[in-house]
């Protein structure tokens, strides 16, 4: 049915995947440390925030920068092709907004049944 060169199938994120938009809303003003991103996303562990990272770094949203200190200390920062995705989470957070109380309808009838 669907073809397996759609580009669909290589997105970097999944619809409703909980923490990858998250993560680049918190990287938006611009580079932040783990702990700097633990903090607004307080229901995310530390082991899925750092599956997050990997997995945006691997997709190119995100660089991990090391930098040669004592203590070690590493940043987050959006790359270019991670910031073009601040508009598409804009019309999804439009979208959500303007939809929000006939999606809570339709999942209130839903678990009504």
């Amino acid at each position: 049915m669907f073809d397996p060169m759609c580009p669909s199938s290589v997105l970097p994120f999944r619809i409703g995947d909980k923490w990858t938009g998250m993560v680049v809303r918190c990287l938006e003003q611009g580079p932040r440390r783990f702990g700097e991103l633990r903090g607004p996303l307080r229901g995310v562990t530390s082991k899925v925030l750092s599956e997050t990272l990997r997995a945006m770094e691997r997709d190119g949203l995100i660089r991990r920068i090391a930098y040669p200190e004592n203590p070690p200390r590493v940043e987050y920062d959006l790359t270019p092709l991670g910031r073009s995705l601040l508009p598409l989470l804009d019309a999804a957070r439009a979208w959500s907004r303007e939809h929000l109380p006939e999606l809570l309808r339709a999942r209130q009838a839903y678990d009504a049944d």
